[in-house]
């Protein structure tokens, strides 16, 4: 029986051995991301990207100068997208997959050239299986596009370093634009580039870890000239973007705290999205790494430089959210990839067949919810069902509190088709240019004459207008009685009627 499995994984392996090196990687990483797409509902972050790429170019353009600056290049990508695929879950997470899809390939692609063909597929096929590319390959936000972009740009590096030529230079540029475009701390990836290219300059690229054709090295001293180049587009891109984010910090990140060392030890658990599994990979990747030596400069750099530089930032400004580091992933995967080329093929791919299973609870969690704790989730869907089942004609809405991140007048709008009036708002998210609406000053005169008004809730109440705080709630409690109360996972809405006296 013991023969007959081995055989077995041998002959699997002689059939991914006939693959392209990128092929396997891409297919388990879209086959994995796929499963369960659309099972988790959006999550708040979500609900941001679905209201600024449901806007037009003119109001995206107002809400990044208000708000969400660094972010603004990636909704309108999305805006494009929801204009000819719409905007239904699957829709919104589709780029995403995409994304972390050839994300796979690439590193594959990657590994092949700084290690070898073994190490760069048993890279790809690790990182397939990690929850947390699925976590990020199924949300609509930025962080698997920027993954994919960081892996592209760093594979144009390797190539513009071995074959040196203004085309491959550009190359690498346009890829750096998009990466700083897409996602402005993904630039820290720039830090390894430019070590990489120093070395490389200085004592040649075979020092820096990048194998060379067996020729004369002419464009050596021309190295550091044209990848400075070829970074100027980013800066002239990117600039003006973190000059503006930098004047929105105190708002995009105000529910963030200054980085503290214990943040570090929790950082492989949070971009893999398993404690079990991030410890794993950090294991494997440091026997990687010495597996390598100088070859091991960049993939390390790329680890360890964007993390430090972040956390570095995070001590003295609140920058540091683990979710940010995801480009940093595929890095470690191809020092794992190193270590596991070099035992049997058999052996290495149990460690990733281990790697999946580990990751099995983390991945069932994160295709009930993107919410963390996973045990907190945040059902908008059902309770827009509760309105949309009780709703009548001249219904309106009321929500508690406005301006969460929450975001629940997003999350129940999002989910019917129809929503009741939302009474006491003045000026809505998109013609204030922002992520929340205005609510009316003096709540009382904005609900005279409402009969019936659906309250929506943070956490669970079973008073519920008793957990409406200030002049709203006063206004709700002197003039309502709640007829009716549904309770939902970390939500609760409430019928309210007007009191016969009123």
């Amino acid at each position: 029986m013991g023969q007959l499995s081995e055989r077995s994984t041998g002959a699997a392996w002689e059939h991914l051995r006939r693959l392209p090196v990128w092929l396997p990687p891409a297919l388990l990483t879209l086959a994995v991301t796929v499963t369960g797409l659309g099972s988790a509902q959006l999550w708040r972050d979500e609900l941001a990207t679905w209201s600024a790429a449901t806007r037009s170019p003119g109001d995206l353009a107002r809400l990044a100068g208000t708000i969400d600056a660094a972010t603004g290049p990636y909704y309108l990508l999305m805006h494009l997208w929801t204009r000819v695929f719409g905007d239904s879950t699957i829709a919104l997470r589709v780029p995403a997959v995409l994304a972390m899809t050839v994300a796979a390939g690439l590193l594959a692609v990657l590994g092949a050239r700084l290690v070898d063909r073994r190490g760069g597929l048993f890279a790809g096929l690790l990182f397939a299986v990690l929850p947390g590319t699925s976590r990020y390959g199924q949300e609509a936000r930025p962080y698997a596009l920027a993954t994919m972009l960081a892996v592209l740009a760093t594979v144009l590096l390797v190539t513009a370093l071995r074959r040196p030529s203004w085309a491959r230079w550009a190359g690498y540029a346009a890829a750096v634009a998009a990466l700083g475009l897409i996602h402005l701390i993904a630039l820290t990836v720039l830090a390894a580039h430019a070590l990489v290219v120093l070395i490389a300059w200085w004592r040649g690229p075979a020092q820096a870890g990048i194998a060379t054709p067996a020729q004369p090295d002419a464009g050596r001293d021309r190295r550091v000239w044209r990848w400075l180049v070829a970074v100027v587009p980013v800066a002239l891109l990117a600039g003006p973007l973190l000059v503006k984010a930098r004047t929105q910090q105190s708002r995009q990140l105000n529910w963030v705290h200054l980085a503290r060392l214990d943040d570090l030890t929790a950082l492989p658990g949070g971009v893999t999205q398993s404690s079990v599994v991030g410890g794993l990979l950090v294991g494997v990747a440091a026997l990687g790494a010495a597996r390598l030596g100088r070859r091991a400069l960049l993939p390390v750099g790329a680890v360890l430089l964007p993390v430090l530089l972040l956390f570095a930032a995070g001590t003295v400004v609140p920058l540091w959210v683990p979710r940010y580091l995801v480009f940093v992933v595929p890095f470690a995967c191809l020092l794992a990839g190193a270590a596991l080329a070099a035992v049997a093929a058999p052996a290495a791919l149990v460690v990733v067949v281990l790697a999946g299973l580990l990751g099995l609870p983390d991945q069932a969690a994160l295709r009930r919810t993107h919410e963390w704790p996973r045990s907190a989730p945040v059902d908008y869907a059902g309770a827009a069902r509760v309105i949309a089942d009780g709703q009548r004609p001249g219904d309106t809405v009321v929500y508690s509190p406005r301006h969460s991140w929450l975001f629940l007048d997003l999350g129940i709008e999002y989910h019917l088709s129809d929503p009741p009036r939302d009474v006491l708002v003045t000026e809505d998210e998109v013609r204030r240019g922002d992520l929340w609406a205005a609510e009316c000053p003096e709540p009382a005169q904005c609900l005279a004459g409402t009969t019936r008004v659906w309250l929506v809730v943070s956490g669970r109440h079973a008073e519920p207008l008793a957990a409406v705080p200030g002049a709203k709630g006063d206004a709700l409690r002197r003039d309502f009685t709640v007829t009716q109360v549904w309770q939902r996972p970390g939500l609760t809405v409430a019928l309210l009627t007007s009191r016969p006296d009123r």
